[in-house]
């Protein structure tokens, strides 16, 4: 049950990156760029997009890339931190190795829902042809 919950919260998530337009943050909801100032109020260089209802900023925090995305009313609902392919987890590297043979992984994340929930994301790509996949930490692929 926790899976199609899951699966359930996700599904709109991983439609946002369709749709995304680069803002101003002034074109930003207030509540939206409050609750991303409190919760890093150090970040520097913050690019705005939306992202069909929701909001996402990006930044640079050291050598890494991060991103948040909030709802219009401020609420948080996930944190996606760039990963070195190297840094996946075994299961998913190994399922990636055998599901996508053939396909070059090209980017990788941390997310953390709202929830605590962790998954893990790949950009893959083939014959010119991108596209990202989502794992959970054991190599199950999940699906969009």
């Amino acid at each position: 049950m926790k899976k199609y919950l899951l699966l359930l919260a996700l599904l709109p998530l991983a439609a946002l990156s369709v749709h995304a337009q680069k803002l101003a943050e002034k074109q930003v909801p207030a509540a939206a760029v409050a609750t991303f100032k409190k919760a890093h109020p150090t970040a520097k260089g913050v690019k705005w997009e939306k992202e069909d209802a929701n909001y996402e900023a990006g930044y640079e925090q050291g050598d890494k890339e991060l991103s948040v995305v909030i709802t219009p009313t401020g609420t948080l609902l996930e944190t996606e931190t760039e990963l070195a392919v190297s840094q996946l987890p075994a299961p998913v590297r190994t399922a990636l190795t055998t599901q996508y043979k053939g396909y070059k992984v090209t980017e990788a994340a941390k997310i953390v829902t709202a929830t605590g929930t962790t998954i893990y994301e790949a950009e893959v790509s083939r014959a010119g042809k991108k596209r990202d996949v989502l794992f959970n930490a054991d190599g199950t692929e999940v699906k969009k």
